[in-house]
């Protein structure tokens, strides 16, 4: 099929649609995120708690789109892993709001959902980008997911705040019920562009439609199959690259533990501590877009200023001044935001074009590996010695520093 048939809508409203569709889904599970470090803190959890679930929803949400990738490839059900990813934040995060009720269970309960909401975003993902990926073809892809993007902020800044209205005149687990809303405008309308573009595919020139089942693959296929998950055969500067920028990855301490911080310590009430994390959105959007153009510009190298930042949020996040504090939040915002956009970058530097996808795969495997270390061990020292997890981090990113400077001298990257 060369293009979209007569009714069905235009590219542009498509592109809009899934936007609108993220930013829904982002005010869910954005607004929870900025208040994991308090929901669990009020359930009873310690500071390690506290960083192993949050690192482990990290890592959940890089580490499993190994599987979920090829999954949908090899199935072409993209549709169907996309509505099952949105549908598990959308159903997750208000059902945090029952934990208090559990009883000694209400922990144990808040954990798995906060993990498989963060399941829900590791099997739609690679679903929603091909299926966006066709229709962006149609308006350039570059405009498209950056209009995506944007839309996406929009939530990511909107849900925060929506929670801190609502602790302010409810309660915290009220904060999470009224997240329901937006997750049931994020499923209609998931559903209604499901059934008006049941095959995006239309609107490029792929030869294989996006709802086309794939052929099952033949047994003997299987070890060349788990060959490329793993990334046999990338470059070696590539993994180097990966274990340096997971190494920013697993140090660059969790907002929960933030959270945690300024709740415990009493730095600030529970309502402002969403207020917090909607000026760190703010921050990282406009850090992604800034850093980036700098890379487009003078190359890679701007990158090194990544692990000095993740050194300085520790130093500064977890004090007992909340100029301070805020500060290490600003510091925090930047170092996500370029983690988020500018460091995948260089990835299509190291590996030619047929490998970008299994690259990116196991960049994101690696990178969640070292999440789920980086937040236990975060929580652990958080409770031992504030100063030696400063002192810990800021070696780590010695290393990283070192790794990655090596990586681009080996490399000649440049523009």
């Amino acid at each position: 099929m060369s293009g979209p048939v007569r009714s069905a809508p235009s590219a542009w409203r498509v592109v809009w649609w899934f936007g609108f569709v993220s930013l829904a889904a982002d005010m869910v599970y954005e607004g929870a995120r900025s208040v994991y470090g308090p929901v669990l803190a009020a359930l009873g959890a310690s500071a390690v708690v506290v960083g192993l679930v949050t690192g482990a929803g990290e890592a959940v949400a890089l580490v499993m789109r190994l599987a979920f990738g090829p999954i949908a490839d090899r199935t072409g059900r993209y549709w169907s892993l996309t509505i099952l990813g949105y549908g598990l934040t959308a159903v997750c995060v208000p059902l945090l709001a029952l934990a208090p009720r559990l009883g000694a269970a209400g922990l144990a309960f808040a954990t798995t959902m906060i993990l498989l909401e963060r399941l829900g975003k590791a099997i739609r993902s690679p679903s929603k980008s091909a299926l966006l990926a066709h229709v962006a073809t149609a308006v350039g892809r570059g405009r498209g997911f950056g209009v995506h993007k944007a839309l996406d902020q929009v939530g990511a800044f909107a849900g925060p705040l929506v929670v801190a209205g609502v602790v302010a005149v409810a309660s915290l687990w009220w904060g999470m019920a009224v997240l329901a809303v937006p997750g049931a405008v994020a499923m209609v309308l998931l559903l209604t562009l499901r059934r008006r573009v049941p095959d995006p595919s239309a609107y490029d020139d792929s030869p294989t439609p996006a709802t086309q089942q794939q052929p099952a693959e033949h047994p003997a296929d299987r070890r060349g199959w788990w060959a490329e998950v793993v990334g046999a055969g990338l470059p070696a500067d590539f993994f180097r690259y990966a274990v340096a920028a997971s190494l920013t990855t697993g140090a660059l301490v969790t907002f929960g533990i933030i959270g945690y911080h300024l709740t415990v310590d009493g730095l600030l009430p529970v309502a402002a501590v969403p207020v917090v994390y909607a000026a760190a959105m703010a921050v990282e959007a406009v850090a992604a877009l800034a850093v980036g153009s700098v890379f487009d510009r003078t190359g890679p190298r701007v990158l090194l200023l990544v692990p000095v930042l993740v050194a300085l949020v520790p130093a500064l996040a977890l004090g007992s001044a909340l100029v301070a504090v805020l500060a290490g939040v600003v510091a925090w915002g930047v170092a996500q935001g370029v983690q988020d956009s500018t460091v995948k970058a260089v990835v299509a530097d190291l590996v030619e074009a047929p490998r970008r996808a299994t690259a990116y795969g196991v960049f994101a495997g690696v990178q969640g590996l070292f999440a789920i270390v980086g937040g236990v061990t975060a929580g652990w020292l958080y409770e031992r010695s504030v100063p030696a997890l400063v002192a810990v981090v800021a070696l780590t990113q010695v290393v990283a520093l070192a790794l990655l400077a090596d990586t681009f001298r080996r490399s000649a990257l440049r523009r």
